[in-house]
């Protein structure tokens, strides 16, 4: 009887055990939030975070037919379309959906006052497409509310839209068209495989051009007769080229468009349709022509180049050669560029390091800036605001004529009284991406609030440097990058005023895999790192993610079904080199993300806690890649701001 009591009483002691340990870990839902291990976030934090949090941006979507402007910005949970009648005219909202808004285009034929645009659920990415009248507001979903939808493309008259659509088998990309007076009745005109994209109309609505996007490093255009089907390479070559954005001229001889051919960098090309002759237009930079526009009359060519992170417009006069002058602009980023019908005026959205974007356009006929949208900032002196300075650091390796390669970074320095500042490496996802100088208000807080300095490089891999630099970290190169992030931590070392014993890594998707690949290699000279969405072994994100991504990814990381590369990424994958992270680790994730599964989360969140390391967990249920409602997005950052206090300021030295 004793012995029996005694295993009972053994029992109880080792199941309370068991339950404390499940007690520790436990996970807490709170709507759509699951949290494990946060605390509770101080009313003193959520206060100083408040202004930061509550500042908005404004991008510009197209022209109205009266010229007014169509633009995307948040007043409540989502971005959502608003009308803005005139330079710093009031917001006007148009669409009021739980879900936020995005790629919107309007009818040009002013008699038929549609917009047409993108809207998916939980940030799952299955674009839909939804019609809006302007005159009446009636809202039109016109695609079929399962498969993923591509950006909706008007004809010049407005008579047809034309879109991109996985709905034949979920994983290829066919071309829709549709007639503007019953746009939910498209056809298929072109069943293709991988993923394609309509970029331009020729100006009888005869043709359209399409894009074949593989890699970043390759890619083709195709002209596309809209009646036969018939799809006609353009510039065929037997050299991987990548091509950007490509438009009909307005007299439909000659298209322009944007490729690396023979050249490290993009630049502007124009293609003869009758003769296929290819001429290099003579543009004076050795930067990357990031984007382009055509006034509809064909007489004016804008576009803009991408030189070290920052925008650079140029508008030039087709018929006489000459450039037009252009009004002094900020330091920053351009993007969107549009002409109105007239050609007269070029709008565009615009954001600097010290400002939220806005949008601006300039009067071409005399040289007026006007600024049509003035976002709110929280009520703080922009004044205040810290812009970084461009450095480069040496790497591990040397370019072939044996000088040390630089690597570039943005050095945001914070205000603070400490002799030596604890130091925030935030890396950029894509990972072709480029970490450009746009604005941040969480960095704003980290830098005035907190007083911890920012160092956002952009590793081998990047985009922005030319296409030799893009394919350093390609296949068995993938840990390269992360030994930038080595030799970055080499140079913060030699910083006077930086603290080497104080470093965090924060990135998300290929930004996140980067956090815990340096973990794994550095975690002694890492105090703590924040992986947003980020991919913890290469096998199972490709293995998982949606398969209309999977071969455009094979491309970058390797195709994990060959058995040599697959028992590579199997080496490198921080799942499977978790044992080696000892710091602490906040892991945040979407459950809808479509992208970088919520698995891969889950895994890598397993493992590490097996090491007794401090790991916070967050994931929501109604995000996808990231955060995109105000207010899962406001406790995150709360969450992080959190962390990186612990981990980075209060602690004993």
């Amino acid at each position: 009887m004793k012995q029996v009591r005694l295993i009972a009483l053994l029992s109880l002691i080792v199941l309370l055990g068991a339950c404390g340990n499940v007690e520790e870990n436990k996970r807490i839902e709170s709507g759509n939030l699951v949290m494990e291990n946060i605390p509770p976030i101080p009313e003193s934090l959520k206060e100083r975070l408040s202004q930061y949090q509550n500042v908005r941006s404004a991008s510009l979507q197209d022209w109205l037919p009266n010229d007014g402007i169509l633009i995307s910005t948040r007043f409540g949970e989502t971005s959502q379309l608003h009308r803005v009648n005139f330079p710093g005219g009031a917001r006007y909202q148009l669409t009021f959906f739980n879900e936020p808004v995005s790629e919107a285009a309007v009818c040009p034929n002013a008699k038929n006052p549609l917009i047409v645009f993108m809207k998916d659920v939980g940030g799952n990415e299955a674009y839909q497409l939804f019609s809006m009248n302007l005159e009446d507001g009636t809202l039109t979903m016109l695609t079929n509310g399962k498969s993923r939808h591509g950006t909706p493309l008007w004809s010049h008259d407005g008579s047809l839209l034309a879109y991109s659509g996985t709905q034949r088998n979920g994983k290829d990309y066919d071309i829709y068209i549709a007639e503007a007076t019953d746009l939910p009745k498209a056809k298929m005109v072109s069943q293709l495989e991988g993923y394609w994209e309509p970029l331009s109309w020729s100006p009888s609505n005869a043709k359209l051009i399409l894009l074949n996007y593989i890699s970043i490093n390759e890619s083709y255009l195709h002209i596309l007769d809209v009646a036969s089907g018939e799809l006609i390479p353009m510039n065929p070559s037997p050299k991987k080229i990548a091509y950007g954005d490509a438009k009909w001229f307005p007299r439909g001889d000659k298209i322009f468009f944007l490729s690396d051919e023979d050249l490290e960098f993009q630049t502007l090309r124009t293609y003869d349709v009758a003769s296929g002759r290819v001429e290099t237009l003579p543009i004076k930079t050795s930067w990357d022509v990031s984007s382009f526009t055509l006034s509809p009359d064909g007489m004016l060519l804008a576009w803009v180049t991408n030189e070290d992170g920052l925008s650079r417009l140029s508008v030039q006069n087709l018929q006489t050669g000459s450039y037009l002058n252009i009004p002094p602009l900020p330091d920053g980023i351009i993007s969107g560029l549009r002409f109105n019908k007239n050609g007269t005026e070029l709008a565009f959205s615009l954001n600097t390091p010290t400002h939220p974007t806005d949008v601006y356009s300039i009067r071409l006929t005399n040289e007026t800036l006007s600024r049509w949208t003035y976002s709110e900032v929280g009520g703080l002196n922009t004044e205040t605001f810290v812009a970084p300075t461009l450095i480069h650091y040496p790497t591990f390796d040397s370019l072939p004529d044996g000088t040390p390669r630089q690597i570039p970074a943005f050095y945001y320095k914070a205000k603070s009284t400490e002799e030596k500042m604890p130091v925030i490496i935030n890396i950029h996802g894509g990972p072709e991406s480029q970490f450009r100088p746009s604005f941040s208000s969480t960095f704003q807080y980290i830098l005035n609030e907190m007083g911890i300095s920012i160092l956002a490089p952009n590793v081998r891999g990047s985009s922005g440097y030319g296409k030799s630099y893009l394919l350093l970290d390609n296949g068995y190169k993938r840990e390269h990058s992360v030994y930038d992030i080595g030799a970055l931590l080499d140079w913060i070392a030699q910083q006077p005023e930086l603290d080497e014993n104080r470093v965090a890594v924060w990135g998300g998707s290929y930004g996140g895999y980067m956090v815990l690949a340096s973990l794994t290699h550095y975690s002694d000279r890492i105090r703590a790192g924040v992986d947003e969405v980020g991919i913890s072994n290469f096998v199972t994100f490709l293995e998982n993610t949606q398969p209309y991504r999977q071969d455009l990814r094979r491309a970058e990381y390797g195709d994990e079904r060959d058995p040599e590369m697959r028992a590579f990424l199997e080496s490198i994958a921080p799942v499977n080199n978790a044992h080696k992270i000892s710091s602490p680790l906040f892991i945040v994730q979407g459950l809808n993300d479509p992208r970088v599964p919520a698995s891969e989360a889950e895994q890598i969140l397993k493992v590490v806690k097996a090491n007794n390391v401090e790991t916070w967990y967050l994931l929501a249920k109604d995000e996808g890649h990231g955060f995109s409602k105000k207010s899962n997005s406001n406790f995150y950052i709360q969450s992080a701001m959190l962390f990186f206090e612990k981990f980075l300021k209060d602690i004993a030295e």
